[in-house]
């Protein structure tokens, strides 16, 4: 049964999106499926209509609190971490035109994170072929355009950056180079969705952490 207090959407929408925060920053789950789980968990088998659902935005925003209040004595080094690494991909993959996006780079990462790349060049089959003669081993998949113009090829890997470290997920979506018309404007908020690797060394030089290895 759906508590009184449910048929308020705003509220309906705190406890969605607090409830999905949890489960991405404990759990690692993408937004989509942590607002559908998060959504039975709060009001149980009833339907409700989109627009008592949280938008993205209002899922990050608790996704940092919730990390300010339990994880502040470790997220911040697994923040930087996986900066760290991205950033080490990004330059080994300079000849393609490489961007970071997501969680690493809105600052919301945790250890569950993977690292998602955005390639912007003429022949993705050119990226293919790099990763084969560094031995790299990838699965093939498509990302949504982050246009919304379908999809794009993707290639992902799982790398462990020493033996004592866990592997890190990393997905690189295949852009062509016209895709970059645009894409890095901020949005309504300010924000950059993307950030080349000059970027994100500064994002680490300013972060203050010390990296975590574990």
């Amino acid at each position: 049964m759906v508590r009184r207090s449910h048929f308020d959407p705003q509220r309906v929408r705190e406890e969605i999106a607090i409830a999905a925060a949890r489960m991405i920053a404990e759990d690692g789950l993408d937004y989509a499926t942590a607002k559908r789980k998060a959504a039975r968990q709060v009001v149980g088998e009833t339907r409700i209509e989109g627009t008592w659902l949280p938008d993205n935005d209002q899922i990050e925003e608790e996704i940092r609190e919730y990390q300010a209040l339990f994880q502040s004595d470790s997220q911040p080094a697994v923040l930087r971490r996986l900066r760290e690494i991205a950033l080490e991909w990004m330059q080994r993959l300079e000849a393609f035109n490489p961007f970071l996006t997501g969680a690493v780079l809105n600052g919301t990462a945790g250890e569950h994170s993977d690292i998602h790349l955005q390639i912007f060049c003429d022949n993705a089959k050119d990226v293919a072929i790099w990763l084969l003669n560094a031995n790299v081993q990838y699965d093939v998949s498509e990302t949504r355009h982050f246009a919304a113009r379908g999809f794009v090829e993707t290639l992902s890997f799982m790398w462990r950056p020493s033996r004592t470290e866990e592997p890190v997920g990393i997905h690189v979506a295949l852009y062509n180079t016209d895709d970059l018309r645009g894409a890095v404007r901020a949005d309504a908020r300010g924000r950059l969705p993307r950030a080349n690797a000059q970027a994100l060394q500064a994002l680490i030089d300013a972060s203050g952490a010390t990296s975590s290895t574990t």
